[in-house]
């Protein structure tokens, strides 16, 4: 340890008594306050006294503070004082006193960007372990509610901690996911979630949607709990991992259960119709617009005078520039995010039509497409829909019928196929199918019929 060349170390030679001390600890994660008040308080207590005879009796004696604890190896020494606690090592004794004065940088909580909802808590996770096991503990009262604290990478050492219920969440889902923390070989997490995931689930190119579920919000967190699935909380990210997962849990939202049942229903149609249009809105007119002209009478699109090969190009910019322009303001800052919106909306949409580089018709349903991607609930989902979606594009402009068909197979192939984590369908409930479980995904119910059938029993006996 380069304690002497690195400038974060606090090292600091004491006496208790006169018993020689050596205390170490690192500047940004002690609360040196705290720190300071300890070490003065034990000082004036052994003020005049003999050596330290024993450890335990000192310490139970004379420091009062909350979290103490002995370590008797090094490994242990070095773990403890790199995740922040302070060390003290007595002259005398073979082991050294942790003390947990730690505290780590934090942002105020907030309510996430990407799970934003119009009414309900405006609270969501922050990088800090302690923080999120709070909030959600918080919603949680049940002393059932357990979170185990593993540590990922040889280097890094990042705390993950398995959140489930007892009794609630699958005996063999926790020990699978236990079993993976502790076999994973890998230096360190240093992109947190993401490369939590990509341990857990390996993946590849052929299967873009995601594999499991995360979100930022403890409210959705706290009901996945209470459903019985286990949560993956890793230290330094805003976000929760939930697990298993299927395709139908991406079509939920806070939003659904912050309003009436009816509204929550239409929202939730809304957003699945969304999927769908995001996906095969613009492949399907190209697809209609020159390999398959439609009826006058039923004709959507006006592709008189234009050839396969210039629609295709025209599709192809608008897909592209879309893209970049969504982009380009989610990486902006707010300040110039709105004038952004109005240039790129007003001014590039003019100057392609006159350019010729796009169609109002090419414009129109581009926009659309643009709108329902980002009406989908999960952005993980809508960035795979999109990868999909220009798939087809390319698929059906060069090939036509026949490459709009096949390439729908293996997007199909490619979404069944996809894996996830404890052997579970991507489609359940639907492949194997449980109705009840189906109707609770795909609806929105009100709470009283929402809640399990033992609370409800115990209601009907109340009243009677």
């Amino acid at each position: 340890m380069a304690i002497k060349q690195s400038f974060d170390y606090i090292e600091r030679e004491l006496f208790f008594g006169k018993s020689k001390v050596y205390m170490l600890a690192i500047n940004g994660f002690t609360q040196t306050e705290v720190l300071q008040h300890i070490v003065a308080d034990v000082q004036s207590l052994s003020d005049g006294e003999g050596k330290i005879r024993d450890l335990e009796n000192f310490i139970d004696s004379k420091l009062g503070f909350a979290q103490v604890a002995y370590v008797e190896d090094w490994d242990a020494l070095i773990k403890n004082l790199l995740s922040g606690q302070t060390i003290l090592m007595i002259d005398g004794f073979d082991r050294a006193v942790s003390i947990d004065t730690r505290t780590y940088p934090i942002r105020s909580i907030s309510e996430p960007d990407t799970e934003k909802v119009t009414r309900g808590a405006k609270d969501g996770f922050v990088e800090n372990i302690i923080m999120n096991t709070a909030l959600m503990r918080r919603r949680i009262r049940d002393p059932k509610l357990t979170f185990e604290l593993h540590q990922v990478g040889t280097d890094s050492k990042t705390d993950v901690a398995i959140a489930y219920i007892k009794g609630k969440a699958e005996e063999g889902l926790i020990e699978e996911v236990r079993h993976k923390l502790d076999d994973m070989q890998i230096t360190s997490l240093t992109m947190g979630m993401q490369s939590l995931k990509e341990l857990l689930i390996p993946r590849s190119y052929f299967h873009p949607l995601p594999s499991v579920l995360t979100t930022e919000r403890p409210d959705v967190a706290s009901s996945y709990l209470e459903e019985g699935y286990v949560l993956l909380v890793p230290d330094a990210s805003p976000m929760v991992m939930v697990l298993p997962c299927s395709i139908f849990q991406f079509t939920q939202s806070p939003e659904d259960y912050y309003k009436s049942p009816i509204i929550g229903n239409y929202i939730r149609m809304m957003r699945m119709f969304s999927l769908l249009a995001s996906l095969l809105l613009l492949p399907l007119f190209l697809l209609f617009g020159v390999h398959i002209p439609l009826p006058e009478e039923f004709a959507l699109v006006n592709t008189e005078g234009m050839t396969p090969l210039k629609l295709f190009i025209m599709v192809l910019v608008i897909e592209v520039a879309l893209e970049l322009f969504r982009y380009s303001t989610a990486h902006t800052s707010e300040r110039f995010a709105g004038a952004l919106s109005i240039v790129g909306g007003l001014i590039i949409g003019d100057i392609a039509i006159d350019l010729e580089w796009a169609s109002l018709e090419v414009l129109f349903y581009g926009a659309v497409t643009m709108l329902s991607t980002l009406s989908i609930a999960s952005l993980e989902m809508a960035e795979g829909i999109r990868i999909y979606r220009v798939f087809l594009i390319l698929c059906t402009g060069f090939w036509g019928v026949w490459g709009f068909a096949i390439g729908l197979v293996l997007v199909l192939l490619s979404v069944i196929t996809t894996p996830t984590f404890h052997r579970t369908s991507y489609f359940w409930p639907l492949v194997p199918f449980n109705g009840g479980a189906l109707k609770t995904l795909l609806f929105r119910y009100p709470t009283c019929k929402a809640q399990p059938s033992s609370i409800l029993k115990e209601q009907k006996k109340k009243r009677k």
